[in-house]
C-alpha cells in the first residue's frame, strides 16, 4: 500500500497549506486532463495526489473546502459546444492498486450493509477512452453527451452518430418493446491498430500525431465538423445505464445481457464473479492479457452485480461506495539519464528536467521527465549517465522512479545544482522549509513572460487568442514585456505576424478588451501572486470587496479570513507593498482595466447572507431543526419547497425528488460536509 509522510502532520496550518497546495494542483491537472484533453501528468503521480489528499480530508475533515477536487467529478465543458445536463450525475470511481485494496473495499461494503452475507460483482475491463451519456426516446437516439463536470457535458450527438457501434434506433427485445426513455452510458475509443493506421495517414498528410489512442478519441469527438469525426475508426463498448431501476433488470450481469438485446455492442471480457477472491483471479488474468488485446485497457472496473445493493449503498459526494476501479501498475521502462535541465517558472521555481535517452513506454517515445525540486532528485540518488527506471501511465510526462544502481560502471557523474539563475544570473534563494529553490529577481526574463502567460491563461483572466506561444511571439517580437502592455496592443500589431491575420488579430483585440472590467477574484487571481491561487482569490475578493481596500490591508486583516494563512498573509503584504507592483496596477487603471467591485460579507454573515437553503434526505451530524437556526443565526433563509429562488441543496442520505427538481432547474447541491463548513461547523 502506499505509504503518505504527510498523513502524520501535526501541525495544523501545516496541514491546511499542504491541502490547498495539493487542491490547486490537482486542479490544474484534472483541467488538462478533462477539459483541454493535454495533460502534463501520469496519471499513476495523480493518484497518489489524489489519494494524499483524500487521506488528509480525512484526518482532518474541518479542513475541506468546496473546492476540492475530492468534492467534483472532472472538468467544465468546451465553450463550443451547447451543454446537456445529466439527470442522473456521472460519478467517477475510487481507485485500488493492488488485491489488499479489493478486499479492504469489500470490507467496506460489509460495515455499511451491517451483513456479511457473500456479494457478488461483475468485472470489466477499463477502456482508456472519452466517457459518453446516449439518450434514447421511443428507441431513437436523439441526443448525446461528454461526462464534462458529472453534472452537465458537451453535446456531440451529431458525432457521436458516426460511430457505427452505436445503435441510431434500437432493436426490439424479444417479448417486449424498447423502453420510452433509455439513458445509455459506454466509453468510446479507438483501436490500437486502428490508432496506428490514423498516425501513419496523418504523418503523410502532413498532420500532427495522436500521442496515444485516448487523445486521438476525445479530439476525434470534439471535432465541430461531424464529416472530420466520420472518417475516424471510432468504438464504443456500453457499460450500464443512469437509472437501472427503469428496465426490466435485477442486476448489473443482466443489464449488460439486455443490453445487448437491444444493439449495443458488449465488452466479451465481462466477468460475473461470485466472491472478491474470484475478482482478484480475474484482475490478475486481465492484466496477464492486456498486452494482447486490441485496445488499451489501464484496469478493471469492479460493481457490486444486484441492484438492490446498490441501491442501499448510495454515492458519496465523489463516487460510488458499490463500485471502485482497480489500477494497473503504471507501465515502466529503462534508459539512460543524459542530462539535466533547469527551468525557470512564473514564482522563479527552479525545477529540474531529466533529458533521457529516447525510450518508447506505453507506445510512447519519451525524452524527458520532470523532477519536480532538489530534494526529491537527491531523494532518488540520481547521477548523469546512469541507466533509470521510468515510468508512465496514460498519456502524459513520465517519472524517473529511481536509478538501476546495479548497472553503474564508475563513469556515472554528480548532479549539480546551479547556485544562479539559468535565465538572468541571480543567485539563487531557497528559503527555510522550502523544498523549492528560487531566482529572487522579479525581473527575471522567463518569470516575466511564464506570469505574462498566467495573467491571459484559462487560470487568470482567460483572454482568448492570447495562449502561451501567442505570449512567447509578441514577447520575442517586442510587442509585450509586462502585464499593462497587453492592454496597448491593437489589431495594426499584431495582424502581420506570422499564424496571424485580420480576424484572429480583431478577435484578439476584442478579447482583450472584454477583459478590461473583470471581477476582483479573477483579477487576484491572474496576477499570479504567490500561494494566491482561484480559491484564495475568492476568499480574498469576498472579504475585502474592493482590490483598494484589499491592498490597504495588513497581515492581521488576512489572517482572519478563514483559509488564509501566515505564509499566504506575508505574501499579499508583500506583493502589495512593492514599488513595481503598485505602478504597474497604476497603469493599468490608466489604461482603462477597472476592477469590479462587490459588496463584502459583513462580519459574522460569513457566506450566507442572501443565501437561501433546502434539504434533501436525512442529516447525520445535525438535526434539521439545528440546521435551519444555524442559517437563520448567518443571515441565510430556508425553504420548504424546490424554486429558482434556491441557491443551496444540502444532500442528505436517502434524498427524495427534490433532487431531481433542483438537477433540472440546474441549482447547486452541495453535501452535508460543505454544508457544515459553510456554517462553521
Amino acid at each position: 500500500m502506499v505509504q503518505l509522510s504527510l498523513l502524520n502532520i501535526s501541525d495544523k496550518e501545516a496541514v491546511r497549506q499542504r491541502l490547498q497546495a495539493l487542491r490547486q494542483e490537482l486542479n490544474f491537472h484534472a483541467h488538462r486532463y478533462y477539459v483541454l484533453d493535454a495533460p502534463i501528468l501520469a496519471d499513476a503521480e495523480y493518484d497518489l495526489l489524489f489519494q494524499e489528499l483524500v487521506a488528509l480530508e480525512q484526518q482532518h475533515p474541518e479542513l475541506i473546502t468546496p473546492d476540492s477536487p475530492s468534492r467534483r467529478v472532472g472538468g467544465a465543458p468546451l465553450a463550443q459546444f451547447t451543454t446537456v445536463p445529466h439527470t442522473i450525475p456521472m460519478l467517477s470511481l475510487e481507485n485500488a492498486f493492488d488485491a489488499e485494496a479489493l478486499v479492504d473495499f469489500e470490507e467496506r461494503l460489509f460495515r455499511f450493509l451491517q451483513s456479511r452475507t457473500p456479494i457478488s460483482y461483475v468485472s470489466e475491463p477499463k477502456l482508456d477512452g472519452l466517457a459518453v451519456e446516449l439518450v434514447y426516446e421511443e428507441g431513437l437516439f436523439t441526443i448525446g453527451s461528454t461526462r464534462g463536470d458529472g453534472l452537465i457535458g458537451e453535446d456531440i450527438s451529431q458525432n457521436l452518430k458516426t460511430i457505427p457501434a452505436i445503435p441510431l434506433r434500437l432493436l426490439t427485445p424479444e417479448g417486449g418493446i424498447a423502453p420510452q426513455r433509455l439513458e445509455v452510458r459506454g466509453e468510446v475509443f479507438i483501436g490500437l491498430a486502428e490508432f496506428k493506421q490514423l498516425n501513419e495517414a496523418r504523418a503523410k498528410a502532413g498532420e500532427p500525431l495522436f500521442a496515444n489512442p485516448r487523445n486521438g478519441a476525445a479530439g476525434s469527438l470534439r471535432q465541430l465538423d461531424p464529416k472530420i469525426t466520420a472518417t475516424r475508426p471510432l468504438d464504443f463498448f456500453v457499460y450500464g445505464v443512469s437509472d437501472p431501476t427503469l428496465l426490466p433488470c435485477k442486476d448489473q450481469h443482466g443489464l449488460l445481457t439486455y443490453l445487448g438485446c437491444l444493439g449495443f455492442k458488449i465488452n466479451p471480457l465481462v466477468r460475473l464473479c461470485h466472491s472478491i477472491s474470484e475478482v482478484i483471479s480475474q484482475f490478475s488474468t486481465l492484466q496477464d492479457q492486456r498486452p494482447s488485446l486490441p485496445y488499451d485497457i489501464d484496469g478493471m472496473v469492479v460493481k457490486v452485480n444486484e441492484f438492490a445493493l446498490q441501491e442501499r449503498l448510495g454515492a458519496k459526494a465523489r463516487s460510488p461506495r458499490w463500485a471502485i476501479a482497480a489500477k494497473f501498475p503504471a507501465s515502466q521502462a529503462t534508459t539512460r539519464l543524459l542530462d539535466v535541465e533547469f527551468g525557470v517558472g512564473r514564482t522563479g521555481a527552479i525545477t529540474p528536467v531529466a533529458v533521457l535517452e529516447p525510450v518508447r513506454i506505453g507506445g510512447v517515445t519519451v525524452r524527458r521527465a520532470t523532477l519536480h525540486n532538489e530534494d526529491e532528485l537527491r531523494r532518488k540518488g540520481l547521477m548523469l549517465g546512469d541507466t533509470v527506471l521510468v515510468q508512465r501511465a496514460g498519456d502524459v510526462i513520465p517519472e524517473v522512479v529511481k536509478p538501476v544502481e546495479e548497472n553503474r560502471t564508475g563513469r556515472e557523474r554528480p548532479i549539480v545544482m546551479p547556485t544562479t539563475c539559468p535565465e538572468c544570473g541571480f543567485s539563487l534563494v531557497r528559503a527555510g522549509q522550502e523544498a523549492i529553490t528560487r531566482c529572487p529577481n522579479p525581473n527575471c526574463p522567463a518569470q516575466q513572460v511564464r506570469g505574462l502567460i498566467h495573467f491571459t491563461g484559462k487560470s487568470g483572466m482567460d483572454i482568448e487568442g492570447l495562449g502561451k506561444k501567442a505570449v512567447e511571439q509578441l514577447v520575442n517580437q517586442g510587442l509585450i514585456k509586462d502585464i499593462p502592455d497587453i492592454y496597448t496592443l491593437t489589431a495594426k500589431n499584431l495582424a502581420p505576424l506570422e499564424g496571424w491575420g485580420d480576424k484572429s488579430a480583431e478577435n484578439a483585440v476584442r478579447a482583450i478588451q472584454q477583459s478590461r472590467t473583470p471581477t476582483l477574484a479573477k483579477f487576484l487571481a491572474a496576477l499570479g501572486i504567490r500561494h494566491v491561487g482561484e480559491v484564495t482569490a475568492q476568499l480574498l475578493a469576498r472579504h475585502f470587496g474592493s482590490l483598494a481596500r484589499l491592498m490597504r490591508a495588513g497581515e492581521a486583516d488576512f489572517l482572519h479570513i478563514e483559509g488564509i494563512g501566515e505564509q499566504v498573509a506575508t505574501s499579499l503584504v508583500d506583493y502589495f507593498q512593492d514599488q513595481a507592483v503598485l505602478e504597474m496596477l497604476s497603469r493599468l487603471e490608466g489604461l482603462g482595466v477597472h476592477v469590479q467591485e462587490e459588496k463584502p460579507a459583513a462580519e459574522g454573515e460569513a457566506a450566507l447572507a442572501g443565501s437561501v437553503f433546502l434539504f434533501t434526505g436525512s442529516l447525520a451530524h445535525l438535526s434539521r431543526h439545528e440546521a435551519k437556526a444555524r442559517i437563520k443565526e448567518l443571515g441565510g433563509q430556508v425553504a420548504s419547497s424546490i424554486s429558482r429562488k434556491v441557491t443551496h441543496v444540502v444532500l442528505g442520505e436517502s434524498p427524495g425528488s427534490k433532487l431531481t427538481k433542483a438537477r433540472e432547474l440546474g441549482l447547486t447541491v452541495i453535501s452535508e460536509d460543505e454544508f457544515l463548513r459553510l456554517i462553521g461547523r
